[in-house]
């Protein structure tokens, strides 16, 4: 899910931008340190959107840069558990497949891509057995996350299921949806017929 969070930390901004207005040279460096950023409590950091506050800096001795303690606001993505999230298959292999998911890649084991024994092909395709339905690379897909680990920071790894009701690619969800329709219609019309024999 994707955050705003409001974060105070103290900024390190170097001598040659000190000629600089001082929140320009703060959102500067608040750019270059959070850039590519990753922990446990704030997920992946998106971006900086707003500089709320610079305090008073500080020149640390030996150092020569000015530090500012730095009320700023942010976007970040933190995959949740249980939360239902929408991506597109980019790999396919014979353990499962790859969905980009906002900013992360998960995975989604062979197991848990439908509800039937699936099959692996030479053409990155994986295949149902009794459904016929296929998964490949480009499909668009609801999954859930099931699994976030952080164990290594710079890949997070996140485990997705497709093996509940409104889950899978979204092609069979559609296909699903209108054969309950269709059942209810039909049991609608069977109700109606009996009612009017009686």
């Amino acid at each position: 899910m994707f955050y705003e969070a409001e974060v105070k930390n103290h900024i390190r901004v170097p001598p040659n931008l000190f000629g600089e207005d001082i929140k320009k040279a703060v959102a500067k460096q608040l750019n270059q340190q959070f850039d590519g950023y990753i922990s446990k409590e704030l997920g992946i950091v998106i971006g900086i959107t707003d500089v709320l506050s610079v305090g008073e800096g500080v020149i640390i001795p030996g150092d020569g840069a000015a530090y500012y303690e730095t009320t700023f606001k942010l976007i970040a993505y933190r995959p949740e558990l249980q939360e239902v999230v929408l991506g597109k298959v980019t790999d396919i292999s014979d353990f499962g497949a790859f969905m980009e998911i906002g900013p992360l890649d998960g995975m989604v084991h062979i197991s848990q891509t439908m509800d039937d024994f699936v099959s692996f092909s030479k053409s990155n395709v994986l295949t149902g057995k009794q459904s016929k339905r296929s998964l490949k690379v480009g499909d668009l897909c609801r999954a859930r996350i099931i699994a976030v680990s952080y164990k290594d920071l710079h890949n997070p790894k996140i485990g997705l299921t497709m093996r509940q009701p409104q889950l899978g690619k979204l092609d069979w969800i559609k296909e699903d949806n209108q054969k309950k329709e269709k059942a209810a219609e039909e049991k609608t019309d069977k109700a109606e017929k009996k009612e009017k024999t009686k």
